[in-house]
């Protein structure tokens, strides 16, 4: 009797992890694609005067420009809309290989329509890898039958059982718990808006790309489908913080900085400037006493913008979507202030002094950071 294999072993712990980052990685080309476009599609439409280019009177607008606007956001909210099954399906792939895509789709699609949001969707993903790798490890099947295990029994078998146990089962109480969980953000106001916006902040100015980063810009960027703004926002502001105010501290206060720093501390700016909060990873490394200081001034910086009002509706942080921020000369006042607070306590943090070498009295400069091919 043949048996169709799965993945090797791992850690549950580990194999979760996985699922997960895998699963956001392939969802974040659809989202960033579809937030860009209907980004033109807005602030094209706001060239004409029109604040709601997305409404179904504008396709039958006088200009034919204004017509190709709403086109163009229509487009963009298509690719938006595939966020969930698209996360769903890959955590399902990491999980259960090729067999688990499906099942893991048509899991997240459903859980889009049963109104579970991204909490449903991650669970449909992972509800459809492990009934796969179950049926896969029950189901025994001839020699002559074995193909028709991947590309038949297993995609069926699994897309059937997924859809019901989310339909019947889990499907109710976690829509409960996200209109729940949507109701308790949209009514928040004032000072606890603005302690959220501070934690979303932190968190993302923490370790720069890592996994404390990752779920706090993740969690914002999922609450964009339920019409959530204020998380993503001060995600948004808190990613380019540290890079921008570390390499404009190296600009203007140059001789605080070792040499390998300044060096850094060019890209530093580029890299804030387009969106990649890794330009500030050479001087956590060179002193991790500045991750203090990110944290303060990406905490301030995100609080600022979501305090005052601004509002991001698309996940990008780079310059380029900054004129399509509601309230953009805020949200432009906010990354400065955030980004003027690590400038100027990079100079408590940095002195001009070599970096110590332990077990002796010598001294070196910080590593050199080259780019690679």
């Amino acid at each position: 009797m043949a048996k169709f294999q799965g993945g090797g072993q791992r850690s549950t712990g580990a194999e979760v992890k996985n699922a997960i980052m895998t699963g956001v990685s392939w969802m974040l080309p659809f989202v960033i694609s579809g937030a860009v476009i209907m980004g033109i599609a807005r602030i094209g439409a706001s060239l004409y005067g029109i604040d709601n280019i997305w409404d179904a009177s504008h396709e039958q607008a006088a200009s034919v420009m204004v017509q190709m606007l709403h086109k163009f956001d229509g487009f963009g909210g298509l690719a938006l809309s595939l966020m969930l099954p698209v996360v769903a399906g890959y955590i399902s792939f990491a999980l259960a290989n090729k067999p688990g895509l499906a099942p893991g789709m048509v899991g997240g699609l459903l859980a889009s329509n049963l109104g579970t949001g991204f909490l449903g969707a991650l669970a449909a993903g992972f509800v459809a890898g492990y009934i796969v790798l179950a049926l896969n490890r029950w189901i025994k099947l001839p020699k002559t039958l074995a193909s028709a295990g991947p590309i038949f029994i297993l995609p069926v078998g699994g897309t059937l059982l997924t859809c019901i146990v989310m339909a019947f089962v889990i499907g109710t109480p976690l829509a409960a718990l996200n209109h729940g969980m949507e109701q308790w953000l949209l009514s928040m106001s004032g000072t606890n808006k603005v302690l959220l916006a501070a934690v979303i902040g932190g968190m993302v100015g923490f370790d720069l790309g890592g996994p404390v980063n990752k779920a706090a810009v993740t969690t914002a960027m999922a609450l964009l489908a339920s019409g959530i703004y204020d998380p993503n926002t001060a995600a948004q502001v808190a990613i380019i913080v540290p890079p921008i105010g570390l390499g404009v501290a190296t600009l203007i206060w140059s001789s605080r900085f070792p040499e390998s720093l300044r060096e850094a501390g060019k890209a530093s700016t580029l890299m804030g400037l387009i969106g990649v909060s890794e330009g500030a990873i050479p001087f956590a490394l060179a002193n991790p006493r500045i991750i203090v200081v990110n944290v303060i001034g990406s905490a301030v910086g995100a609080s600022m913008a979501v305090g005052l009002g601004a509002s991001n509706h698309a996940p990008i942080s780079g310059f380029y979507g900054w004129l399509a921020v509601e309230q953009w000369p805020i949200y432009v006042l906010s990354i400065a202030c955030g980004s003027a607070i690590i400038a100027c306590g990079s100079l408590f943090i940095f002195r001009g002094e070599a970096t110590p070498v332990s077990g002796g009295n010598k001294t070196t400069p910080a590593p050199k950071f080259k780019a690679s091919r």
